[in-house]
């Protein structure tokens, strides 16, 4: 395999550690827990995972540890640093007892299932240290959910003589690892559940999960390619960037691409659903800024919009569960009905208030919104273009206020959306530390017998040294929720909190950002030289942690 530069020098690369996870390790009981919501219905749900103390890992005495098999799944969508989390549950077993294996089931959950793993040798794992991707065993979606499915990954697992499984996911893959646990130790299998925290959206977080790994690498890439849109912006002086960013269920990434880059306008959808903006309040929102640009001889800048932005907005999301029941009962009618009547034909059936909204669309997203549906029969609202939505609705009302002689610019838009362009990236130094941390501390938490729990390291504004490494059961971030009709149980997103620090500091600055052109150009991830170019972590965080 041909190597750039760049990968060699990064192989070299030794993550930090927390100063606790260098030598032996004593574990540190903490206070008992309880989930952040429905506790009865938890607790009935979790009887033998529930209520499980925090934990916190101190140097301690050496210890003899037996031999120790780990089984290892990538589960979801792709987050720079997972290589690193594996890489330090390797070593991490590997310094308990050199005698220990470790195992990766292939294209995720499924590989459990399907019985299709492989050994990860020390020769593998070198190839992979500080790499992006999840190419080492690959990813999948399969949900664990159900119990032939447990069973049958048991029977490997059994095989393999694999004492504990670790599944590095997102929120729902965290939930069915939690499932998992629970399941083994009804069982009284002797199988140990211990999950990862990942997704670049950055929305499972919590006290004591401070961030998900790979999204200080993603809004990191994204804002560099943000930066260089912004220096071309400057320099052409004649266009507008709308600029879609990953982030389906929450705007934590446009925000921190925003705090990094300050542009001329940031949407977040959870400030829209609060406030109850309709999409011509938003529109209208980014046409006056446009405006006010352009009275000063400004027809450029940049729109940041977050992926999820038209489901948060409540008049379009009304409008979207009765499209959803009215097609899912009305599909063969609507089939038979020329494509040149069917926006007439939407109209005529829907509510009025609904109808409106419907009729205000341009054509290509009404379009959208009654054709393509998920196996569920839903909208696929990732599908949508929010961001040719929004530049073609500000050009219509530029045109209008035009006429009218309330605007008197230019307004031409091109168009962006970043979303696989991050997700494997090559970490940055925070993501590759505090994902050897995570991989190193869950190897520690299976040393210790506990099962349920989630890796946690804290702490990571501060050098390495001093971060906090230890578990939180999962079951203290969960709450019940309808999905797909029924309660289920599922660990709470973290949406972007309004009274946050970040939140509030972007409010302080954008009608100054919106107004002047006064953009930041954060370059690339910086891998070498002084600390505080390569080894900040985001503004996100430090803003959290009052830094």
């Amino acid at each position: 395999m041909t190597k750039s530069a760049l990968q060699i020098a990064r192989a070299a690369y030794q993550p930090k550690l927390p100063k606790a996870l260098k030598g032996a390790v004593k574990t540190v009981i903490g206070a008992p827990t309880q989930s952040v919501a429905d506790q009865d219905a938890i607790k009935q749900l979790f009887p033998n995972t529930y209520g499980m103390p925090l934990i916190t890992f101190e140097a301690g005495e050496p210890m003899k540890h037996a031999p120790i098999n780990v089984g290892v799944i990538l589960s979801g969508g792709q987050a720079p640093g997972g290589h690193n989390v594996i890489s330090g549950l390797f070593d991490g077993i590997k310094s308990l007892n050199a005698d220990s294996k470790l195992y990766g089931f292939i294209l995720g959950p499924g590989g459990l299932v399907d019985h299709n793993y492989m050994e990860l040798t020390s020769t593998i794992i070198d190839e992979y240290r500080n790499t992006g991707g999840f190419d080492i065993i690959g990813s999948g979606r399969t949900k664990l959910e159900k119990e032939e499915q447990f069973d049958k990954g048991y029977e490997i697992l059994k095989q393999l003589g694999i004492q504990a499984l670790v599944i590095i996911g997102g929120d729902d893959s965290n939930t069915n690892a939690c499932v998992l646990a629970e399941y083994y130790a009804a069982k009284k299998y002797g199988v140990q559940v211990i999950g990862c925290p990942k997704t670049i959206d950055g929305d499972l977080k919590n006290e004591m999960i401070e961030t998900s790994f790979g999204f200080d690498t993603a809004c990191k890439v994204y804002s560099e390619v943000i930066g260089n849109i912004q220096r071309d912006c400057n320099s052409a002086r004649k266009y507008w960037h709308f600029i879609k960013l990953m982030g389906r269920s929450a705007s934590h990434i446009a925000l921190e691409c925003a705090l990094q880059v300050q542009p001329n306008v940031c949407i977040v959808s959870e400030e829209v659903e609060s406030k109850d903006m309709s999409l011509d309040d938003v529109v209208t929102y980014i046409a006056e800024i446009v405006a006010t640009r352009a009275a000063e001889g400004n027809n450029f800048g940049t729109v940041l919009i977050p992926e999820g932005l038209i489901e948060f907005i409540p008049a379009m999301k009304r409008l979207i569960a009765e499209l959803n029941d009215f097609l899912a009962a009305n599909a063969e009618e609507f089939s038979h009905i020329k494509k040149s009547h069917q926006r007439d034909y939407i109209i005529s059936k829907l509510s009025p208030a609904n109808a409106a909204v419907y009729a205000s669309l341009p054509d290509t997203v009404a379009r959208q919104l009654t054709l393509d549906r998920d196996p569920h029969g839903n909208v696929q609202v990732s599908l949508i273009e929010t961001e040719k939505l929004l530049s073609e609705m500000v050009a219509t009302k530029l045109a209008t206020w035009k006429a009218e002689g309330k605007f008197d610019g230019k307004f031409a838009a091109l168009h962006h959306f970043f979303g696989y362009e991050g997700r494997c990236a090559a970490p940055s130094n925070y993501d590759a530390d505090y994902c050897y941390s995570l991989g190193y501390t869950a190897s520690m938490l299976i040393a210790d017998g506990k099962t349920g729990y989630m890796s946690s390291v804290r702490n990571t504004t501060a050098p390495a040294e001093e971060w906090i490494a230890g578990g939180v059961p999962i079951t203290m971030m969960m709450n019940m929720e309808r999905r797909h009709g029924e309660m289920k149980p599922v660990i709470q997103k973290a949406l972007v909190r309004l009274d946050g620090a970040p939140f509030k500091t972007f409010v302080e600055h954008r009608e100054r950002w919106a107004k002047l052109t006064d953009y930041v150009y954060p370059g690339p991830i910086q891998y070498f030289g002084p600390s505080a170019v390569c080894d900040q972590p985001t503004k996100t965080l430090l803003l959290e942690q009052g830094k």
